[in-house]
C-alpha cells in the first residue's frame, strides 16, 4: 500500500501567520507548494479537534470537531464577513509561540461579528452541513454552549444541573431552545472550519501531497463524545472515570504518563461490533488519506490507573480488543492506509499485533542512540514496513537531542553514526541517514529541517503549560531548503513526483462525509 517516499511533520498551529497562530489559509497553501517542490509525498498534521485542557491536540472537547482557532481570518474577509480593518485589529506581534489564551477570547469576538453577517445562501449551506452532520453536531454544539455559556466551564462531572448533566430528554429540550443563538454560532465555526479544511486537502492532492492524520486513542473526559456515548467508557454515573489511562515508567518519565482520560469500556464496543470507532475512522478518512492510530500498543493492551493516583506507577496492563477492532474495520471499510505508533513498551503481543495488522510501525532515530546496543531504532535495523522519523512532537530535536542530553560517549556515537560533527547541521545528517533507510516513509520535522533546538520543543510529555505553541518563521520555509530536501529525496530514491491520493474521494462525497 505504502511506497518509497518521504515528507514532512509540522502542525497547521506552527505554519507562520501574522494573527497569532498558524491557521487554514495562505499559508497552508504556500507549505504545500514547498512540499511539492521539495519533492515530498507526506505532510503529517497533529490532531486537528478542538482543544481544551492545555492546549493539548490529543485532549479536545470532541474527536471529530474541528479547532476554530485554525480557521483563517483573510478568507473571511474574503467571504465578506470580515473587514481588513477588524482583522488587522488582531495582529499578534509574537511570529516564534502561539499565546492561547488571548487568542480564544479575540477569535470568539470576531467570529461572532462574521456569525451575525451571514447571508440567505450561506444560511442554506450550514443548514446542508448541519444535516449531514446531525449524528454529532447537535450534540457537540449544546455541549459547548452549556459549557461555555451555562456553567461557567466548569467540567462535565461538575454540572451543577444534575438533569442536563444526566442528559434528561425534557431538560435537554428546554435548554436547545435557550441556547439555541449559541448553538446556530458553533456550527457556523465548523462549517467553515470544514470549508476551509476541505480547499486545504484538496489542493495537497491536486500537487500531489498526501496529508497524514493523528487519531488519539482516547478521549478527552470532559468531552461532548463521554457526554454522549458514557457506556462506551469506564466512567461513573456523574461521568468521573474509574479508570484512566497512561503508560508506565519509560523513556519520557520515570513516574510514567498518567493522561486522565478514561479507558473504554471495549466489551460495550464489542457487542455493538465497534460501530463508534467504525464511525470515528471513516470521518477522519474523509479528512485525511491516511491515518496514524496514536499509541497503537493499547490495543493489544493498555495501562490502567484508578482515577485518583497522582501518577501513572500504580497501574495494570488490560487486555485490549487486539484484532477484533481491527477486522471490524477493515470488513466494514476495505482496507485502510493506517499507521500505528508503536512506540514506548513492546512486547511480542504487541509486536505479533502489529504483524497480524499489517500496518507500518514507527522507529525515531533519536531514540537509537546507544553506543553498547544495536538499537532498534538505528537506520540500519530499519524494515521495509515502517515510518521513521528523525524525531517526533514529543520529543526533542535532532540538535537538542545530541548537543543537550546525550552524555558524551553517547554524543560521539551520535556524531560517527551520523558521518558529522558539531561543526556541520545535524539536522540534514539525520535526514539523509533515514532517508537512506530501507524503510518505505521516511518523515522529519521542520525543526530537524531547520536544525533547530531546544526553544523549537513542541511538547514535553507530562507536563502542562507552554506546550503545542511553537511556530515557525515565514523565512524559514523558503527556495534553499526545498531544493536541498529534495536533492536528498533524489538522491535516496524517494522522489515521488506525479503521485495521485492512494484513497480518491469523490468531492461531494467528501462533503456528505463532512
Amino acid at each position: 500500500m505504502f511506497e518509497r517516499s518521504s515528507g514532512v511533520l509540522m502542525h497547521i498551529t506552527s505554519l507562520p501567520s501574522p494573527y497569532g497562530i498558524g491557521t487554514l489559509g495562505q499559508a497552508a497553501f504556500d507549505f504545500i507548494d514547498f512540499l511539492k517542490e521539495a519533492g515530498q509525498r507526506y505532510w503529517q498534521v497533529l490532531p486537528l479537534g478542538h482543544t481544551g485542557f492545555g492546549d493539548s491536540p490529543y485532549q479536545c472537547f470532541s474527536t471529530v470537531a474541528g479547532n476554530y482557532l485554525l480557521i483563517d481570518l483573510d478568507l473571511l474577509v474574503e467571504d465578506g464577513l470580515l473587514t481588513k480593518d477588524e482583522v488587522l485589529e488582531h495582529k499578534q506581534e509574537n511570529p516564534d509561540k502561539v499565546d492561547y489564551e488571548p487568542l480564544r477570547k479575540s477569535r470568539m469576538e470576531l467570529f461572532r461579528k462574521a456569525f451575525s453577517r451571514i447571508d440567505v445562501d450561506m444560511r442554506q449551506q450550514i443548514d446542508v452541513f448541519r444535516r449531514r452532520n446531525d449524528e454529532w453536531i447537535e450534540d457537540y454544539t449544546l455541549f459547548m454552549s452549556l459549557k461555555e455559556e451555562k456553567f461557567d466551564d466548569a467540567p462535565l462531572w461538575l454540572w451543577s444541573d444534575k438533569k442536563i448533566r444526566s442528559r434528561d430528554a425534557e431538560a435537554l429540550k428546554v435548554v436547545r431552545e435557550q441556547l439555541k443563538e449559541e448553538i446556530d454560532f458553533r456550527v457556523f465555526l465548523q462549517y467553515i472550519f470544514f470549508t476551509q479544511w476541505k480547499a486545504v486537502h484538496s489542493y495537497a492532492n491536486k500537487n500531489g501531497v498526501q496529508i497524514i492524520g493523528d487519531i488519539p486513542i482516547y478521549v478527552s473526559p470532559d468531552s461532548a463524545d463521554v457526554w454522549q456515548h458514557p457506556q462506551l467508557f469506564q466512567v461513573k454515573m456523574d461521568y468521573t472515570p474509574r479508570k484512566v489511562a497512561g503508560v508506565p515508567p519509560d523513556y519520557y518519565s520515570a513516574t510514567g504518563q498518567l493522561w486522565g482520560n478514561p479507558v473504554y469500556d471495549w466489551k460495550t464496543h464489542e457487542a455493538e461490533n465497534y460501530h463508534w470507532w467504525v464511525w470515528r475512522v471513516r470521518r477522519n478518512m474523509a479528512m485525511f488519506d491516511v491515518l496514524r492510530i496514536d499509541h497503537f500498543r493499547g490495543l493489544e493492551s493498555y495501562w490502567a490507573v484508578d482515577a485518583g493516583e497522582e501518577t501513572a506507577i500504580n497501574g495494570r496492563w488490560c487486555k485490549g480488543p487486539g484484532m477484533k477492532l481491527i477486522r471490524a474495520l477493515e470488513q466494514q471499510l476495505g482496507k485502510l492506509p493506517i499507521i500505528a505508533e508503536d512506540l514506548g513498551v513492546m512486547t511480542d503481543k504487541v509486536r505479533a499485533l502489529l504483524a497480524k495488522s499489517g500496518f507500518p510501525g514507527m522507529k525515531v532515530l533519536i531514540f537509537g542512540f546507544d553506543a553498547h546496543n544495536d538499537n532498534e531504532h538505528l537506520p540500519h535495523n530499519y524494515q521495509p514496513n515502517m515510518i521513521v522519523y528523525t524525531s517526533t512532537h514529543d520529543s526533542q530535536s535532532i540538535c537538542e537531542q545530541i548537543m543537550d542530553i546525550c552524555n558524551e560517549e553517547e554524543k560521539q556515537f551520535a556524531y560517527k553514526y551520523l558521518r558529522t560533527s558539531p561543526n556541520e547541521a545535524l539536522g540534514w545528517s539525520a535526514i539523509k541517514s533515514v532517508w537512506a533507510s530501507s524503510a518505505r516513509i521516511s518523515m522529519t520535522t521542520m525543526q530537524d529541517l531547520l536544525s533547530l533546538g531546544a526553544d523549537a520543543r513542541m511538547n514535553i510529555p507530562s507536563t502542562v503549560g507552554g506546550n503545542w505553541s511553537w511556530r515557525v518563521r515565514p523565512e524559514g520555509i523558503n527556495s534553499k531548503v526545498a531544493e536541498m530536501l529534495k536533492e536528498i529525496t533524489v538522491t535516496y530514491k524517494r522522489y515521488c513526483p506525479y503521485i495521485q491520493p492512494q484513497i480518491e474521494i469523490d468531492q461531494d462525497e467528501e462533503q456528505d462525509e463532512l
